[in-house]
């Protein structure tokens, strides 16, 4: 029988626990017994496990095979040195990854998730991974379940759960301390599961089963809610996938051409797997990662926490945000400003609204907070509390009973287009009118006039209800007595205006979804620069069906009275229509839209489910911190797309030329160490490309990747490359009648300097005079260069097969290498000038 459905005594007994939770020494022992809260293990950042799946690598691998095969064929230097080159390039990849892998995970330390839980008789929060079997937990609305537990007490408690059911609405649940019959997941209408989020009401709740051991646990390979593939990473597999096919054909030619030559057989394939390792961009993965930890670490120091981090490559790509009103546009403190009745005159309805925000048991709201700071109502005490109908996003109204005396009251507080329809009477002073149709008009007039000077109002109601009557539900709401409305105000962020202009120059629209009436929310845009020409209401976007929608969202900025499936349709429409869009929320109705998002973007004092949901955490709600983020983004994509730049035109140049070479010499032109030690100095010179600089015109507009740009740059600058070799070539076969040692010498030298130099040239549309790179990428790439014409006067060069260049040959490669630069400075003007950048 499953625990969940065994009776509360019984439970309790079986997990060892009570209604007064754990104590903290028993509750860390817990933890030591049954691991931390996560769905699968967690994977340790550094260790001989992290290490040694680097090996996994399929070159990698292929390379380690071929070192046991050399030294079972006598070849013992040759094994020897590629097992060395291997290690040293796995080591080079941990030690970058492992310091990037720490760094994320710091930071993202800082957002943790918290709840409620009662240890030791107090209500303490509690990260969520450190929850346990036998925990006591209090939830409400806007909160994740941590973990499959049994309801204890709960009051209008709704919970979605589609994340394991697939249910479309929220289920409601409650508690019964009884036993129950074996029953689907669905049909436990008495327990919670993990990742379920709570959408209304709150509970009390008893944790059974934890990680792993969940139903979402059991099934966390084939969860729904798995991080979908960003349009960056769409973009690295195209790219893959591109080089992989040439990289097939050319090394099987390669390969078949120097079998033809009548070249040792295991050689030839040693020479072919080398030169794939040699094309291979296997540095994209590290270089990709340092990157990105970079970029991660420089936004935490702006306030900005990325979760995963390979959100950033999104965020600079992203070229529209939509945004709610409050806490972006506004400061999110609301003021109370007033109370007023129908007539605009001092109500006398304040006590009700005090009473509904400060008894109600759900999440206290911004509007809730500035009620209960307005003033406190000295006959406050006299009320006591009977009942609620919680919050919810459909209906966006409040009530609260409560009894007073003899009396008992329902206190109602909401948007006034939700509550004014259930209203029958008014409160006119003292005394309860019927509410006319010239009343209502007022009302509503009233309303407009308010919202038309940027006041957020909620309206407040009221009825007396049957003293004996103990629970109330939705239905309860009608005919209701209207009191008056409440008037806040939210200032503009001083800063909005200049930063949506910012943005604008940075390439990234601004859209506004919100809640919110269309009055108020034309008068803020107005306030802070964002066009309002037309506004779409929720109403009318309902009425459009979505190639009408398109054609409209993209000249409109502003949406207002939205409920969470049409922003969420919105933003589709938007991804439909080739926008890489991002999104900004922090609540329970934001989840789906931060997940649905290109960039999902929260802050860090948000609901629970928004933060999970979410690829990026504000520490602060703020449009600025957004525009630094932007701009971090695009640098790290610059930088990612530099190595991609340099590996295409080198690396592809570079497969030309070793099939011109098998031609033209009867021997392997670089013996396959060579090559692997060419590769190993090269990946080297490469660390770096993360600390460079990018250029400030590259990032005023957003970036995306384009298979069509790469392709071309790679087929016009691959052939470049080869021009240089071809000269190489012939100026040590046919000028210095070079032998094998002397040859495969010199093209290593000629061929290392031209790669790791050439990123100099093509790091940058500008010349090298004008755009200069940061001072780590000129120290590696140019101390490599340097190495590579030291090596074959060391004990290491002969250790390789090098032998010493005369000083006449050095002379040479090394004007051709500055030919070479000169020649690619030269075809790179007339490449952006003619296929643009």
């Amino acid at each position: 029988m499953n625990i969940l459905n065994k009776r509360l005594d019984e439970l309790y007994s079986e997990l060892a626990t009570s209604d007064q939770g754990l104590i903290t020494a028993e509750a860390k022992r817990r933890l030591a017994v049954y691991g931390h809260n996560v769905l699968g293990q967690q994977e340790t950042v550094n260790g001989i496990t992290t290490f040694l799946r680097l090996f996994l690598n399929p070159l990698v691998a292929i390379l380690l095979v071929s070192a046991i095969m050399s030294y079972f064929l006598g070849e013992v230097n040759g094994a020897l040195i590629i097992a060395v080159l291997v290690v040293l390039s796995v080591i080079l990849q941990f030690y970058h990854e492992h310091r990037s892998g720490k760094a994320a995970a710091a930071l993202r330390k800082q957002v943790a998730v918290h709840t409620i839980a009662l240890r030791d008789g107090i209500k303490r929060e509690v990260p969520l991974d450190e929850i346990v079997p036998g925990d006591m937990i209090y939830l409400t609305a806007g909160d994740i379940v941590p973990g499959d537990g049994r309801i204890i007490s709960s009051k209008d408690f709704y919970v979605d759960q589609a994340s394991l059911t697939g249910e479309s609405f929220p289920a409601d649940k409650e508690a019964d301390p009884g036993a129950k019959p074996e029953t689907g997941i669905t049909e436990m209408t008495h327990a919670v599961f993990m990742g379920s989020n709570v959408t209304s009401g709150f509970a009390a709740v008893v944790i059974a089963a934890t990680g792993k051991e969940t139903e979402i646990g059991k099934i966390a390979n084939t969860l729904t809610l798995r991080v979908p593939e960003t349009e960056f990473q769409r973009g690295i597999r195209e790219f893959s996938l591109m080089l992989m096919q040439i990289i097939i054909v050319l090394v099987l030619l390669i390969f078949f051409i120097n079998t033809y030559q009548q070249h040792n057989i295991f050689e030839s394939f040693l020479f072919a797997l080398a030169i794939s390792v040699g094309i291979t961009p296997e540095l994209l993965p590290m270089i990709m990662t340092i990157n990105l930890a970079n970029g991660a670490v420089a936004m935490s120091r702006k306030g900005v926490i990325v979760k995963w981090l390979a959100a950033i490559q999104n965020f600079g790509s992203m070229d529209v945000l939509c945004s709610d009103k409050t806490g972006t546009l506004t400061e999110g403190e609301f003021q109370m400003v007033s109370c007023t009745d129908y007539a605009g005159e001092e109500s006398q309805s304040f006590l009700h609204a005090y009473l509904n925000s400060t008894l109600q048991g759900g999440m206290k709201n911004p509007l809730d907070l500035a009620i209960a700071a307005f003033r406190q109502p000295a006959e406050a005490g006299e009320y006591t509390k009977v009942d609620e109908i919680p919050f919810d996003f459909v209906r966006r109204m409040l009530s609260v009973v409560v009894d007073h005396g003899d009396e008992r009251l329902l206190l109602c507080k909401g948007a006034p287009e939700s509550l004014l329809p259930l209203c029958d009477r008014y409160l006119d002073r003292m005394d309860v009118k019927p509410l006319t149709e010239d009343v209502l008009h007022n009302i509503h007039s009233r309303f407009a006039t308010d919202s038309a000077s940027g006041y957020r109002v909620i309206a407040m109601a009221y009825k007396p209800v049957d003293k004996q009557q103990t629970a109330f539900e939705v239905s309860d709401e009608h005919r209701l007595i209207f009191s008056g409305f409440l008037a806040f105000f939210d200032p503009p962020r001083a800063t909005a205006g200049a930063t949506i202009a910012a943005l604008h120059e940075l390439g990234v629209k601004v859209k506004i979804l919100t809640g919110d009436n269309e009055i108020v929310a034309r008068k803020v845009c107005q306030e802070v620069g964002i066009p309002v020409d037309t506004i779409l209401t929720g109403l009318e976007i309902d009425k459009l069906s979505d190639d009408a929608l398109v054609r409209v969202i993209g000249t409109t900025a502003v949406f207002a009275r939205l409920n969470p499936v049409q922003k969420n349709r919105i933003i589709r429409l938007l991804q439909h229509t080739g926008h890489v869009v991002g999104y900004i929320g922090d609540g329970i109705n934001d989840a789906p839209s931060l997940r649905a998002a290109d960039v999902g973007i929260s802050v860090n004092n948000a609901v629970d489910v928004a933060k999970e949901s979410a690829a990026i955490i504000l520490m602060e709600k703020s449009l600025s911190a957004l525009k630094d983020g932007v701009i971090e983004g695009r640098r790290t994509f610059a930088n990612t797309m530099k190595y991609i730049m340099m590996g295409t035109s080198s690396n592809f140049g570079n497969m030309f030329s070793m099939a011109f070479a098998s031609l033209m010499v009867p021997f392997l032109p670089m013996l396959p160490v060579q090559i692997l030690l060419n590769n190993l100095l090269y990946d080297f010179s490469q660390v770096s490309i993360p600390t460079d600089s990018v250029d400030k015109d590259y990032i005023r507009r957003p970036r995306r990747w384009d298979m069509k740009f790469i392709r071309r740059f790679m087929l016009i600058f691959g052939p470049v490359s080869s021009v240089c070799d071809l000269l190489t070539f012939g100026l040590l076969l046919y000028v210095f009648k070079a032998n094998e040692g002397l040859f495969q010498t010199g093209w290593f030298v000629e061929s290392l300097a031209t790669q790791v130099l050439v990123i100099h040239i093509i790091r940058s549309r500008y010349s090298v005079l004008k755009s200069h790179a940061s001072k780590w990428l000129i120290v590696t790439t140019t101390g490599c260069a340097i190495l590579g014409f030291i090596i074959p006067y060391t004990p290491l060069g002969e250790f390789f097969g090098f032998v010493p260049l005369p000083p006449l040959y050095l002379a040479a490669i090394a004007g051709l290498v500055c030919f070479y630069l000169v020649m690619v400075e030269y075809v790179k003007h007339w490449f952006f000038a003619r296929f643009g950048w």
